[in-house]
């Protein structure tokens, strides 16, 4: 867990998370391969490889459960987004098309005293149909 500081912009609330969510995969052995890719169909927060996996991760902070939390912030409409998007990116390097790969969530949650981070990763969140 990690303690929370409530004086930050939603921008800068954005990269601290991501940061962290970063910084947690790097301690799991994920290298990173590319941050905050974009393509017209949207972005993907983190692109890293777990040995020779290629992970396409969404990283999602919340401060409460209300409304169901993180997890509930990947709605199916938003993981096409994403898998279309890793499309885009895949089709870019013949090499990198040839890799496994897999679509994870990094669920960063506030417990409910707002001062301790809980950290959830969730490999294969969602597959490509």
């Amino acid at each position: 867990m990690t303690k929370y500081s409530t004086s930050r912009s939603s921008i800068d609330t954005g990269k601290h998370y991501e940061k962290l969510a970063k910084d947690y995969l790097r301690q799991q052995g994920l290298t990173l391969h590319e941050h905050n890719y974009h393509s017209r169909f949207g972005e993907i927060d983190l692109i890293m490889f777990d040995r020779e996996v290629l992970c396409f991760i969404e990283v999602k902070f919340r401060k409460s459960n209300a409304f169901g939390g993180a997890v509930s912030a990947i709605p199916h409409a938003k993981q096409r987004k994403i898998i279309k998007t890793a499309q885009c990116y895949i089709s870019s390097s013949p090499a990198i098309a040839q890799k496994p790969m897999r679509f994870d969530a990094l669920i960063l949650q506030l417990d409910s005293s707002l001062s301790d981070l809980n950290i959830e990763w969730i490999q294969n969140a969602f597959y490509a149909e």
